[in-house]
């Protein structure tokens, strides 16, 4: 979330000599080398809330090898630390409640959403919170990085790294009453068995049951309210 990406767009214009026009492209810094990809950016800098209306967090793990079951969570927070000079110095903080699982289960009994939010899985009475709190941002790319930091499931924490792309924002114009806004997409992996779920996990050798490996994706934009106006409302629950 971060965080959270690692290059972004903005075009510095100077004028100077080829040669010296040479140098200054060799050394551009990745908001220029965004630019340059086709990657546009004019929000400001600064404090920017997630827009849940444009959010997904998506999640597929592999059942019985034959597909790769897919589910969501819709109850997701996050603020984000945008600074398009220094991409390294961004940072992201996301919260997500366990009990917004959505998988889609077509049948009302058993109810598996309220299953996997139970002790043998997600254990949302005990643990109410999954987390991901940034520690470093490092640009692989002219709108690309990692992003690494704390990610809290189940009362463990253990450091996860996302791969982020930076899709471009603008800045606060009369067409959106959100003002200023930017676009993510990541994804990444964990190990469930790392934070302690480790029901329905194939013996060794055999693929019949629940992989180990979850594969996360994230599409989000993120907005920053002009001067003088009140953020945009959330989306009633």
């Amino acid at each position: 979330m971060n965080k959270l990406a690692g290059a972004l767009a903005a075009l510095t214009l100077a004028a100077c000599s080829p040669q010296t026009a040479e140098k200054k492209e060799a050394a551009a810094p990745p908001v220029e080398k965004a630019a340059a990809s086709g990657v546009r950016n004019t929000a400001p800098a600064g404090a920017y809330a997630i827009d849940l209306a444009h959010t997904s967090v998506t999640f597929r793990v592999s059942h019985l090898g034959l597909s790769r079951y897919t589910a969501r969570f819709t109850g997701v927070d996050a603020k984000l630390n945008f600074d398009p000079a220094n991409p390294s110095a961004m940072s992201v903080e996301a919260t997500i409640d366990p009990k917004s699982i959505e998988t889609d289960y077509p049948l009302d009994e058993p109810d598996f959403d309220k299953q996997l939010t139970g002790p043998d899985w997600l254990d949302a009475a005990r643990f109410p919170q999954i987390t991901f709190r940034s520690t470093a941002v490092e640009t692989t790319g002219p709108n690309t990085a990692k992003v690494t930091g704390d990610f809290t499931l189940r009362g463990v924490t253990k450091p996860v790294t996302l791969d982020v792309t930076f899709n471009g924002g603008y800045a606060a114009t009369d067409m959106d009453p959100a003002g200023s806004r930017i676009g993510f997409s990541a994804q990444g992996a964990i190990k469930r068995s790392d934070f302690g779920l480790t029901a329905g996990i194939p013996a060794p050798g055999t693929n019949f049951g629940v992989g180990d490996e979850v594969e996360i994706f994230i599409e989000t934009e993120f907005t920053q309210p002009r001067a003088g106006a009140a953020p945009p409302a959330k989306p009633a629950a």
